[in-house]
C-alpha cells in the first residue's frame, strides 16, 4: 500500500536511497545531519530469492538508518509503466522485510524522473569512460534520488514522495496459516512506462 507522506516533521539521522533496475539495484547513503548523499555499492537484482533486499535491510540495520528512499521512475509526460510497478514493488518488498524484522523505518516512493540521465552525464563529465559506467550508475543515480529527497525535505519541512505500508498478514481461509501475497496500490505518485530502465 502506497499513501501519502505524513505532513510535518520527517526523519532526522541516516538515510538510504534505492535505484532499482531489472539487472542491478544502486545504493547511496547520506550523512547523519542529511546533508550530502553519497554513492554506496550496486546490488545484483536477484528477483527470486530477494537477496538483494535482504542486503539493504542489513544495512539499514547495521547504519541505524531512519529512512529508505526507492526512486519512482516517470517519463517525461508523467506517464505511468513497468518501470514504476517495479519499483513499487520492489519498495514494498523492503518495507515487509523491515516490518518482518520489527524496524519501524519508513519506505518511501519518490519521484526519480531522470535520475540515471543525469548519473550518466555526471559520469561523463568527471572524465570517466561510458565502458565503466555500468558499474557505478546505479549507486550514483540512487545518491541523486536521495539528494533530491533530502533537499525537498529541508526545503519544505515535511516529508516528501508517499510511504509505502505492508499489509497487516492475514491467514488464508483454508487454514493452511500461510500469509496471502500482498500487492502495492497506488498512492499519490505516478508510476511511469520502462523508460530505459533495463540495466
Amino acid at each position: 500500500m502506497t499513501s501519502p507522506a505524513a505532513a510535518g516533521a520527517y526523519p532526522q539521522g541516516i538515510k538510504l536511497g534505492v535505484d532499482v533496475g531489472t539487472v542491478r539495484v544502486g545504493v547511496a547513503i547520506c550523512d547523519p545531519d542529511s546533508i550530502l548523499a553519497t554513492p554506496y555499492k550496486t546490488l545484483d537484482r536477484n528477483a527470486r530469492k530477494n537477496s538483494d533486499v535482504r542486503v539493504i535491510a542489513n544495512l539499514v540495520q547495521e547504519l541505524g538508518a531512519v529512512q529508505v528512499i526507492v526512486g519512482l521512475p516517470r517519463t517525461m509526460k508523467g506517464e505511468e509503466g513497468s518501470s514504476a510497478r517495479m519499483a513499487t514493488d520492489y519498495a514494498l518488498l523492503l518495507a515487509v522485510e523491515l516490518a518482518a524484522r520489527a524496524l519501524s523505518v519508513p519506505v518511501n516512493l519518490v519521484d526519480e524522473r531522470l535520475s540515471s540521465v543525469s548519473a550518466h552525464r555526471n559520469l561523463h563529465e568527471a572524465g570517466m569512460s561510458g565502458r565503466n559506467h555500468r558499474k557505478v550508475v546505479d549507486q550514483v543515480a540512487a545518491a541523486g534520488i536521495l539528494q533530491h529527497a533530502i533537499d525537498m525535505q529541508k526545503t519544505r519541512g515535511a516529508d516528501v514522495g508517499s510511504r509505502v505500508t505492508p499489509p497487516a498478514p492475514s491467514v488464508d481461509p483454508g487454514g493452511t496459516g500461510q500469509d496471502r501475497p500482498v500487492s502495492a496500490t497506488p498512492g499519490d505518485t505516478a508510476r511511469s512506462s520502462d523508460n530505459g530502465r533495463q540495466q
